[in-house]
């Protein structure tokens, strides 16, 4: 029997959703029937994805300007989805920083604190707040957007990769807390070549594809796949899941 993606009558709220995998995320929920709630720190790149999704695909979109790591900010993006559409049906936590820095012993408090912030605080608030009215309304999914570093970690995202761990945690610990309702899963990604992948060197890049079974660097588009499918009754028996889209890191 072939599998059919149909998400007509769903909203989806995709933090980071105005570029990058995000963005690959919200036009195919769109494309495959559902409303969406496009979230990110810059508000006109969400208008601009916003109108994309009307004119193409027809579908009702709400941009959010929300910075995930301030908990009000958490608290006002799921007033203004409730608003709009009543309901949530999909949450997928995206939106993600791992900056740069020169050596461990000169991570400053502040990069610190942004870096868990964003990766961690932001997407327990959300799924605590939209996963309890999910379970008041009688189901949901949410979908974590985690990293292969949460369990290869290297010397130049240890903050990052410590705060995916917890992701990884909190994917799992959500799952028990809201079954039999609501499914809760991760996608743990490897490299794709997202927005920051444009300042990296063709050395980079042929680094990065020795380190990887399949001997690339992901397209974005790639995410597509699990995403639909985690977010999708395909998935009815799928939950506190972590899949691992990293080409087979070595």
């Amino acid at each position: 029997m072939p599998l059919s993606i149909d998400l007509s009558g769903k909203v989806a709220l995709v933090t980071g959703g105005s570029r990058g995998l995000g963005k690959e995320m919200v036009l195919a929920f769109a494309e495959h029937g559902a409303d969406v709630v496009i979230a990110s720190r810059k508000l006109d790149s969400c208008h601009e994805l916003a109108a994309e999704v009307r004119s193409r695909f027809g579908r009702a979109a709400l941009p959010v300007a929300c910075n995930v790591g301030d908990w009000d900010d958490c608290d006002a993006l799921v007033d203004a989805a409730y608003a709009e559409f009543g309901a949530v049906d999909i949450l997928v936590n995206n939106a993600g920083v791992s900056p740069l820095y020169p050596s461990i012993d000169q991570v400053s408090e502040a990069l610190y604190d942004k870096v868990f912030a964003t990766n961690l605080k932001g997407p327990f608030r959300l799924t605590a707040t939209i996963g309890t009215r999910m379970v008041e309304a009688g189901g949901g999914v949410i979908l974590n957007i985690s990293s292969v570093g949460s369990v290869r970690p290297n010397p130049t995202i240890l903050p990052y990769a410590a705060a995916k761990a917890g992701l990884n945690t909190l994917t799992d610990g959500f799952a028990q807390t809201f079954a039999p309702t609501v499914r809760v899963n991760s996608i743990m990604c490897g490299t794709f070549r997202t927005d920051i992948s444009k300042a990296w060197t063709p050395e980079m890049f042929d680094f990065i594809a020795s380190q990887v079974a399949l001997g690339r660097v992901a397209e974005p588009h790639e995410i597509i796949g699990a995403a639909l499918y985690l977010v999708s009754d395909a998935a009815s028996y799928c939950t506190g899941s972590i899949l691992r889209l990293d080409g087979g890191v070595k």
